[in-house]
């Protein structure tokens, strides 16, 4: 089930101003993310992403390196991810922490960021194809799972799709 969700209605108890704000702050991640995505060059999808710890630090950020590393496993969810735990030093649990990204993480990237603990996932563009939150499978909310973070997705939802969009059209 595909849920957009707006940041300004998060909470119900916020007032007007700190729903403004943490919709301010949830388009500045994305965009923040977006500008990752956009430093990738030549075969690789332009996703970005970036986590931040719990005050709002940028403790990690990624792009897709699949093509540039030969590695499967490298999407920009997983790379800052990785750079985070690591950054953090605390192991792999990442609780309390949001994961920014351009676009609907995929299966692998959706269980990734359970397992991960991460607190809050904030999402650019949906990806009817591949995404697993809740575009064509919804990990991250299925009750079977021991963790399920809190879910913003749509936010810059045209610009992030036309960083994907404007990369294929490139390539065809």
């Amino acid at each position: 089930m595909r849920r957009a969700l707006s940041i300004a209605a998060a909470s119900d108890s916020a007032s007007a101003s700190d729903s403004a704000s943490a919709s301010d702050s949830a388009a500045a991640s994305v965009s923040a993310s977006a500008s990752v995505s956009a430093s990738v060059d030549g075969a690789d999808v332009p996703v970005g992403a970036i986590v931040l710890d719990p005050d709002g630090v940028e403790i990690g950020a990624g792009r897709n390196e699949r093509e540039a590393t030969g590695d499967p496993t490298a999407h920009a969810e997983i790379v800052a991810l990785r750079r985070a735990a690591a950054t953090r030093g605390e192991g792999w649990r990442l609780d309390g922490c949001t994961l920014v990204v351009t676009l609907e993480p995929c299966t692998m990237c959706a269980g990734a960021l359970v397992l991960a603990r991460i607190g809050t996932l904030v999402f650019g563009a949906w990806e009817p194809k591949t995404g697993a939150v809740g575009s064509l499978w919804d990990v991250v909310r299925d009750p079977r799972l021991n963790h399920r973070p809190e879910v913003y997705g749509g936010v810059l939802e045209a610009e992030c799709a036309e960083l994907v969009r404007g990369f294929f059209s490139r390539r065809r």
